[in-house]
């Protein structure tokens, strides 16, 4: 069956610019095909996520390529331009590129790939990968897909993050709950349910990572839990209703693969999240973390205190704070600075000593950025950040390539500035009347 199935030929959705095409035997791997492609094959899988512009990337290609015609019809090697599908990068917790995964006998459980990046180093991981995989069949511990379909009464492992709810247990966790709850009522014997479990357990143990348990998957059997099936007039399975607190239940009608259900599952959180927190560029480390944790770091480079005072200082903070909040699906990165605070940053991002405020979004993963043109207000604002969601706005590269030496420096301390205290001068010991008479 590894064979027949490995031999399917590799012309599948090539992505523009990406760095593989159809004459190559590494399968183009895209949101729309992943799930039937890898999830749902009892295939052995190894899968690059990768960025078009990233030089590692682009010096793997050739040894990724060589790794998949040796391995044709034996392993299937795909590849995923992660930068264009930033979702499927982020539900497989792709932080850096080129990422490798390996996709055995648990698809829901892929595996880090750790080993060189040679075409030997790749065809030996993936042999090996293949002789657990068939040798765990051999001894009857899971295989394939149809581990990830055992019935809910088995116990599995997989399912580990859906909670189970009952007519007794329903109200004390869902009802009153400041969670957000997914809930899907199934019945054993359903086709579509069983189809669905494997979806929606490996939904449930990303959304749990992604929203800290703030959104919640559930699961109720309709067939012994008829209470609840009548309270909220449950005529079908699988159905799958969204919960929140002081509102009532609404039907999800979304798509069934996890990412689907993720994609959804991460609306309801930043819907129901507070706004991202506004920090002051004190250290290196605030800025490093926030804007390599974020697709795009929002960088505003506040006018000095002893121009604006405590409340002109306020007034813009406020300003990016409305904008943090109005723009929090986003989940950006919100950073400030005073002006000459960080100078070298400030000419890095062309900004450098004039023109305050001034802002800039950069995307720490291209080194890339874009700045505001437009006033610092919230209309000009919103324009810009309007302009920067929708892919539009240009953009040049980060001066240097990278980020400039950041310096430490005291957080502000709320109030308004004040001006250096000069020294006095004593002019007790000087005679002014005889430097009087040597001028003349």
């Amino acid at each position: 069956l590894l064979f027949v199935l490995g031999a399917v030929s590799c012309t599948l959705f090539l992505a523009v610019n990406g760095l593989y095409s159809s004459s190559d035997d590494v399968i183009e791997l895209t949101p729309t095909n992943f799930n039937k492609e890898v999830i749902q094959s009892e295939s052995l899988w190894l899968v690059e996520f990768y960025a078009p512009w990233c030089g590692h990337c682009q010096r793997l290609t050739p040894e990724w390529k060589k790794a998949a015609t040796a391995l044709k019809g034996v392993v299937k090697v795909g590849a995923v331009d992660a930068d264009k599908h930033q979702s499927l990068g982020g539900q497989y917790g792709v932080r850096g590129f080129p990422t490798i995964k390996i996709f055995g006998a648990n698809k829901n459980k892929a595996e880090d790939y750790q080993g060189g990046r040679t075409s030997d180093a790749i065809v030996d991981a993936a042999l090996s990968a293949l002789r657990s995989l068939v040798k765990d069949r051999l001894s009857g511990r899971s295989g394939g897909y149809s581990s990830g379909k055992q019935s809910r009464e088995s116990g599995g492992g997989d399912k580990k993050d859906v909670i189970e709810l009952t007519d007794d247990s329903f109200d004390k966790n869902v009802i009153n709950s400041d969670d957000v709850w997914m809930v899907e009522f199934y019945a054993p014997w359903c086709g579509h349910c069983k189809n669905l479990e494997p979806e929606w357990a490996a939904a449930a143990t990303e959304v749990k990572e992604q929203t800290k348990g703030k959104v919640k998957l559930a699961a109720v059997d309709a067939t012994v839990n008829q209470m609840l099936a009548g309270r909220y007039g449950i005529r079908g399975f699988p159905t799958i209703k969204i919960f929140q607190k002081g509102e009532d239940p609404v039907d999800y009608d979304g798509g069934r693969t996890r990412s689907d259900i993720i994609a959804r599952a991460l609306d309801l959180f930043s819907d129901n999240a507070p706004p991202p927190e506004l920090l002051e560029i004190t250290s290196e480390d605030v800025l490093k973390s926030t804007c390599d944790a974020h697709q795009l770091c929002i960088i505003s480079v506040l006018p000095h205190i002893l121009d604006t005072g405590a409340s002109g200082r306020n007034s813009y903070l406020d300003v990016m704070l409305k904008m943090a909040e109005k723009y929090k699906k986003k989940m950006w990165g919100w950073l400030w600075t005073e002006a000459g605070a960080q100078s070298d940053l400030e000419s890095s991002l062309g900004i450098g000593g004039f023109g305050y405020p001034a802002m800039a979004a950069v995307n720490a993963r291209k080194m890339k950025f874009a700045l505001l043109k437009g006033s610092f207000s919230e209309q000009g604002i919103n324009e810009f950040l309007r302009e920067l969601s929708v892919g539009r706005g240009s953009t040049a590269p980060v001066g240097g390539g990278a980020f400039p030496k950041i310096h430490s420096v005291e957080p502000w301390d709320g109030k308004d500035g004040e001006l250096p205290v000069e020294d006095d001068i004593d002019l007790s010991d000087v005679d002014l009347d005889d430097w009087d008479k040597d001028e003349l």
